[in-house]
């Protein structure tokens, strides 16, 4: 089959069409990903505004004519975070659906951490069993264990890095109460979580999505983003300190020199190292393996399993 699919971001817009084969091994055709906020300003306002609204119908409309010329055999297109608070979320929903006929479905953290896990498990490394999951989004970060022969337990918490900088870090760079609140929220969250997920031992830590492809890029200074790269690239402890310790001597602009740090994620890298080291130290990880693959793949392996159900 080929499928195409549509995750509509916090921050981060991504398409992927894909020929799904028949161990819902994924073989890419197109893709495209764009840093477009749809999810600006909702944690203080619980409203989607206008400007954030209209990059991303410009984009689905583009992104629908892409579709319609593959002739794809099915298509979805999912909302997370932004799009479960905003209470205008109908509105926008309309208007995707006039604009560009996409049927948007708004799925659950912990349903997007289930179809994160779909697409993380396409592309690991053989001898991966167990995995503690990681995505670190705009609005929320999902994390799931998954053991074969035990329930997965799957667990969101409302914080990403969006969400984290639109709380806590005003300046530019943050002072050191900004940087101290931000990291104490995620301390309290990660030990909440903590308690909730159970024994860890024996289970791979496994990131996805843009601060942890971010940050692998930028531990091997490359100067361009090169998949191949990055996925299942092993991201340590130190190296993520080292990395937050760079990001933090300087300001958004200055950020933008340094090698590996996709253009656009210069002001929320810093909330995605926050989280990243904060929630790595308080669940006692030592090391990030990287996957390339996470809730965009996870969307086309699912409607692959659908259809495949009908």
């Amino acid at each position: 089959m080929l499928l195409a699919g549509v995750d509509i971001g916090t921050l981060t817009c991504r398409l992927l069409i894909a020929r799904v084969t028949g161990e819902y091994r994924l073989l890419e055709v197109y893709s495209d990903r764009r840093l477009l906020r749809l999810g600006e300003g909702v944690d203080r306002s619980r409203r989607l505004q206008t400007a954030a609204m209209e990059r991303v119908l410009a984009t689905l409309r583009e992104w629908r004519a892409v579709i319609d010329r593959h002739g794809v055999d099915g298509a979805i297109a999912v909302g997370t975070s932004a799009l479960r608070h905003a209470e205008n979320r109908n509105e926008f929903l309309a208007a995707v659906k006039r604009e560009s006929g996409f049927d948007v479905e708004i799925i659950s953290g912990e349903e997007e951490a289930r179809r994160t896990m779909l697409g993380i498990r396409s592309g690991l490394p053989l001898g991966v069993v167990a995995v503690l999951g990681l995505d670190i989004g705009g609005g929320s970060t999902e994390f799931i264990l998954d053991r074969p022969g035990k329930p997965s337990v799957v667990r969101s918490i409302e914080l990403g890095v969006v969400r984290l900088t639109e709380r806590c870090l005003a300046h530019d760079p943050p002072t050191d109460e900004e940087l101290a609140e931000a990291r104490a929220l995620v301390k309290s969250n990660s030990q909440t979580l903590r308690a909730s997920l159970g024994d860890l031992q024996g289970a791979t830590f496994v990131g996805t999505a843009g601060t942890i492809t971010t940050l692998a890029a930028m531990a091997q200074q490359l100067p361009a983003y090169v998949g191949s790269r990055i996925h299942n690239y092993r991201l340590d402890l130190e190296t993520i300190c080292r990395l937050e310790k760079e990001i933090l001597a300087r300001t958004k602009a200055q950020r933008m020199d340094l090698l590996g740090l996709e253009l656009g994620r210069e002001d929320v890298i810093v909330a995605g190292t926050i989280l990243l080291r904060g929630i790595m130290e308080t669940l006692g990880l030592t090391v990030c393996l990287v996957s390339d693959l996470g809730l965009r793949e996870g969307i086309v392996i699912d409607l692959a399993m659908r259809i495949r159900r009908v």
